[in-house]
């Protein structure tokens, strides 16, 4: 998100993004899984490795999945070179924001800080959604789904240690990321924060072309998903609702606030996508608050859902 110090236009811009972003993935029911895809070798290319402290290290990749390089930053167990299957927790940030956001504006540092895992932070685009675009029927970049699960944690395996016990954790558009992944089989729990796990209202296309367009500086907002009536099957298939059949065994954190307009409409979300997953009788632990759509909100939710997420991916909780 823009610094305060821009002004108040700029935070009008990002409230009017982040209300296009939270509602995004919230058009349709799903019907039908979508299948996930099979484990390949990364294509990811490292283009520059930075260690600027014991803890954290920098990557700038070049992924094909994009068409262009990007960031992502790890926070790294003590002991890190003693073993090569850490255990490991994505956070996934919202939009606006970008891989720094999380250490940034939260104390996760400090918090993950001697627990033994891998925190890995990568960068999701302003306006990325965590899914393969759909541009107009071309496909083609950016595949931000594709380059997150078969470029980046491939590659994360084979060269920096992490294992396949994976937690997955993100806010407003990483809330929907982190179901959509999880629901692809990837990680072994998830949580969301604030996230857009269901569509409740009309009008939502207005609001995601409003949102992307000025928060992305004139991006399509169908170049995405495609327009929600023409392209309706691909708008379900990033509608984490629709994909809850496939979040069973998946231990799931679901938070959201209330207050304010994004995350009045982000809990009325979290509400009916709970719902359906306990019609599903799939277990989800879940917190309804007074926060607010901001960092403060998350950092806290990120301490509750925390247990929640170490135990399914194996680490003891901290003495």
């Amino acid at each position: 998100m823009e610094p305060r110090s821009r002004g108040c236009l700029i935070g009008v811009i990002a409230a009017v993004a982040a209300l296009g972003l939270a509602v995004a993935g919230l058009l349709a029911r799903r019907t039908g899984p979508e299948t996930s895809p099979k484990p390949v070798p990364s294509k990811a290319v490292v283009v520059d490795e930075q260690r600027p402290d014991g803890r954290r290290m920098e990557l700038t990749i070049r992924s094909e999945a994009l068409g262009t390089t990007t960031k992502v930053r790890l926070l790294l167990p003590d002991r890190w070179e003693s073993r090569r299957d850490w255990p490991v927790l994505w956070l996934l940030h919202g939009g606006l924001d970008d891989y720094a956001t999380w250490t940034a504006k939260t104390d996760v540092d400090r918090l993950t800080r001697g627990l033994g895992v891998m925190v890995v932070m990568p960068d999701g685009g302003r306006c990325g959604s965590y899914s393969d675009w759909w541009n107009r029927g071309r496909g083609g970049p950016p595949r931000w789904a594709d380059y997150h699960l078969r470029e980046l944690l491939p590659l994360l395996e084979s060269r920096y240690r992490a294992g396949q016990r994976r937690a997955v954790a993100g806010y407003s558009m990483g809330g929907q990321g982190a179901m959509l992944y999880a629901a692809r089989g990837y990680f072994k729990a998830a949580a969301s924060f604030s996230g857009a796990v269901d569509i409740l209202q009309p009008g939502v296309p207005q609001a995601v072309m409003a949102g992307t367009t000025l928060g992305c500086l004139g991006t399509d907002w169908k170049r995405i998903w495609g327009d929600p009536d023409e392209q309706r099957a691909i708008w379900r298939a990033h509608n984490p609702y629709d994909q809850a059949a496939k979040l069973r065994g998946v231990r799931l954190y679901v938070a959201a606030g209330r207050g304010d307009l994004v995350e009045d409409l982000a809990n009325r979300a979290a509400r009916a996508f709970t719902a359906r997953l306990r019609t599903l009788h799939i277990p989800v632990e879940t917190h309804f608050s007074s926060g607010g759509h901001n960092h403060t909100t998350w950092q806290a939710e990120l301490h509750r859902a925390l247990p929640t997420l170490l135990a399914a991916i194996g680490v003891p909780p901290r003495p």
